[in-house]
C-alpha cells in the first residue's frame, strides 16, 4: 500500500490552559450527521493530557468544521490510575452511547510511569464523558504488571468484542532511561467491560533493537483484519508497523508495506506513530503523529493503492 501526505492536520494554539501542546493519538469516529470527529489528547504546561475533538469535512479532512473549546475527559482523582492524565485509543457506538477506551498515566518515582486502560461513557453524542469506573477495566495482573493500554476495540457482527492493546512486564534501560518493554495480545469480551487477567500474544520485539509496540489500530476487512501499530526501537524513533490477519490471532508482519515513512524534512520528519485509519465512502484516511511523540499535532494521508 502507499499513503500520500495531505499534510499537518491540527495543532493547539496554547490559548487554553489545559491545551498548550500536543494532539495525541487521533482516534476518528463517523457522526450520524456525516461529519468526522477526530478526538485526541492534549497536554497542559506540566504535561497532564485530557481528551477532547475536531469535527472535520468527510471528504475533505483538511476542512476543520469545528473545534471543541472544552476538555471531554479529564484527569482521574489524586492517586488513581490515571490522575497523571488520559489519553483516547478508541471509541466506539453502542446504541445511543459511545464507549471510548483510554489510557490512564500514573507517574511513579523508580519509573516513569505505569500505563492501564480505563472505560468513559458519553450519553449526550460524545459532548461529554463520564467514567464507567474510578478503576482501570484493564489493571495490572501477574503477567502484564506494568503496562496493559493503547486498546482498540472493536465489535464482533455475531456479538461480543475484540481487543488488541500494548502489554509489558519489564522495564529494561534504553540511552539511560527506564522504559516499558512490551508487545501487543489480544482479548475477548462479551460485553465490552469485563475483560481477562491475561490476553493472548499476538505480536511482539522481534530482537534486541526493538522494544516496544504502541497503540495498535485494527480494521476488519472482507478477508480478515488488518492492524497499524508503532514500532519502537533503539537505533530510531517510532515509525508505523503494519500486519494483516485471517482471525485476528495469527498475525503476519509486513512492516516494509506500511506505505508511510518520515518525511525529509517538518512536522513529521523524525517519527510517525499512533496511526488510526478510517474508510469514508470510497476514500481511505490515516490520522497520525509526527515529531516529540505529538506535540506538533497530527496529519492526515490518503490512500492511494491498497
Amino acid at each position: 500500500m502507499r499513503w500520500r501526505k495531505l499534510g499537518l492536520l491540527y495543532a493547539p494554539d496554547g490559548s487554553h490552559a489545559w491545551a498548550r501542546s500536543h494532539a495525541l493519538v487521533p482516534t476518528p469516529l463517523l457522526l450520524e450527521n456525516g461529519a468526522l470527529r477526530i478526538y485526541f489528547s492534549t497536554c497542559d504546561a506540566n504535561m497532564v493530557g485530557r481528551v477532547t475533538y475536531i469535527d472535520v469535512d468527510r471528504n475533505d479532512p483538511q476542512h476543520i468544521l469545528r473545534t471543541a473549546t472544552h476538555p471531554i475527559l479529564n484527569p482521574g482523582g489524586i492517586a488513581c490510575f490515571d490522575e497523571n492524565g488520559v489519553n483516547v485509543t478508541s471509541i466506539i457506538q453502542r446504541g445511543d452511547e459511545l464507549w471510548m477506551y483510554y489510557a490512564g498515566y500514573q507517574l511513579c518515582h523508580t519509573v516513569r510511569y505505569l500505563l492501564f486502560t480505563g472505560l468513559a461513557i458519553s450519553r449526550d453524542g460524545g459532548e461529554t464523558f463520564v467514567r464507567a469506573s474510578q478503576a482501570p477495566i484493564l489493571d495490572r495482573s501477574a503477567k502484564e504488571r506494568f503496562v496493559r493500554s493503547g486498546a482498540t476495540v472493536i465489535r464482533d457482527p455475531s456479538g461480543g468484542f475484540h481487543m488488541w492493546y500494548a502489554s509489558g512486564n519489564e522495564f529494561i534501560e534504553v540511552n539511560g532511561k527506564q522504559v516499558p518493554r512490551y508487545g501487543l495480545r489480544y482479548l475477548h469480551s462479551d460485553d465490552g467491560l469485563a475483560w481477562g487477567s491475561t490476553g493472548l500474544a499476538v505480536l511482539y520485539p522481534k530482537d534486541d533493537d526493538e522494544y516496544g509496540f504502541g497503540r495498535p489500530f485494527a480494521m476488519r476487512t472482507a478477508d480478515g483484519y488488518r492492524l497499524w501499530y508503532s514500532v519502537r526501537s533503539r537505533s530510531k524513533w517510532y515509525r508505523i508497523g503494519f500486519a494483516d490477519s485471517n482471525d485476528g490471532l495469527d498475525w503476519v508482519r509486513r512492516d516494509d508495506e506500511a506505505g508511510i515513512d518520515v518525511s525529509s524534512s517538518g512536522w513529521d520528519s523524525e517519527i510517525v506513530c499512533y496511526a488510526s485509519v478510517m474508510a469514508v465512502s470510497d476514500r481511505t484516511f490515516m490520522f497520525y503523529n509526527g515529531n516529540d511523540y505529538g506535540r506538533f499535532g497530527f496529519g492526515v494521508a490518503e490512500l492511494e493503492n491498497g
